[in-house]
């Protein structure tokens, strides 16, 4: 909830604050950036802009035909580092002359997706494939595990960080995290030395992955300033993580109560930190958990549909108490962590 100046003034015309309380209120709160400037609005110009955006790397990459990688190594990462120049150049305009940094940033992220298309084509080009051979056309990026990609994807996270340097726009981050999150799996037959991916290791590299990805997303959270650009970090390493964890098969009693522990841990973690993202896997993860358990006592029951029912509705019920009680949740955590704590805790959760 936000207030007027005229809440102030009719607070200080009540008695509640004082004249000088008032002036130095109001001093400082005309130094503050409004909220409406603090990040784009979700409106249809922002959502076209996106869109567009996201249907030129989808058609550099996900959509690129078997036709688009036969034209040559050297001719895919021409293209690729035209599209790239022209991107780029259009985007420096729009952010530095025409003061519209978000179509000029997503023009800049553009421009950086670009990076995988132009390696994979100077690896074709000179065969730098090693010892885990041509992965194929370029479109199996985003299908296929394979050592052969992780070249590309270290090559996206170096332009994307950049490009940040440069222009300060918390959507190139979601390059560099899509291009983290299919390293933690490309990278498995490096450590195995196997050609193809050993499923236990790749669980187990996607858990210290993400774990990784989430330590440099609360440091990232704890320094902005201004821009969300530890959203998309915390989304793909929460999903790494977690997508590790849960993919255990054949664990023991105790290893799934822990499991549901460490998801109840992920709501006190979505209200410390402010993020959501962990109360919505911490709650699927509870889900999960309450579900095996309620296969295991209701087996071969006709109970069992309605118990897994009884379990959606108490989340629901569950929701509803966070979201009538979430101002006095805050206030008892604020109230309640130890100094050292509240240092870590970034502002935007406070």
């Amino acid at each position: 909830m936000s207030y007027s100046n005229d809440d102030l003034r009719a607070a200080s015309s009540a008695g509640i604050i004082s004249a000088d309380q008032l002036q130095h209120l109001l001093a400082f709160l005309q130094t503050r950036t409004p909220a409406s400037a603090a990040g784009p609005k979700f409106d249809v110009v922002h959502v076209l802009w996106y869109a567009g955006a996201l249907i030129v790397i989808s058609a550099m990459g996900l959509f690129s035909t078997l036709a688009f990688s036969q034209m040559g190594g050297w001719a895919l990462t021409v293209t690729a580092l035209v599209y790239a120049v022209l991107f780029a150049s259009a985007g420096h305009y729009l952010w530095v002359h025409k003061k519209l940094t978000t179509p000029g940033g997503l023009l800049i992220a553009v421009a950086v997706s670009m990076t995988p298309l132009a390696v994979f084509g100077v690896q074709d080009a000179l065969g730098l494939w090693g010892k885990f051979g041509s992965p194929g056309a370029a479109r199996e990026f985003y299908v296929w595990i394979k050592g052969s990609w992780v070249f590309m994807e270290i090559a996206a996270v170096a332009a994307a960080a950049l490009a940040l340097y440069f222009y300060r726009f918390p959507f190139i981050v979601f390059i560099a995290a899509f291009a983290l999150w299919f390293l933690s799996m490309d990278i498995v037959p490096w450590i195995s030395g196997a050609q193809f991916s050993n499923w236990e290791v790749s669980r187990k590299v996607s858990i210290g992955f993400g774990l990784g990805i989430l330590i440099v997303a609360v440091i990232v959270n704890a320094r902005q300033r201004s821009g969300d650009f530890a959203f998309w970090l915390y989304l793909f390493g929460v999903m790494t993580f977690w997508g590790g964890i849960t993919a255990t098969s054949n664990g023991t009693a105790l290893d799934k109560a822990l499991y549901c522990a460490m998801n109840a841990g992920f709501l006190f973690f979505a209200v410390f930190l402010g993020r959501r993202v962990f109360a919505v896997f911490g709650t699927i993860g509870i889900a999960i958990y309450l579900g095996d358990l309620a296969e295991k006592v209701f087996k071969d029951s006709l109970l069992f549909p309605f118990a897994l029912s009884l379990i959606g509705v108490g989340i629901i019920a569950l929701g509803l108490y966070y979201h009538r009680n979430q101002d006095g949740i805050r206030r008892w955590v604020d109230g309640n962590l130890p100094d050292l704590l509240k240092r870590l805790r970034p502002a935007n959760a406070q």
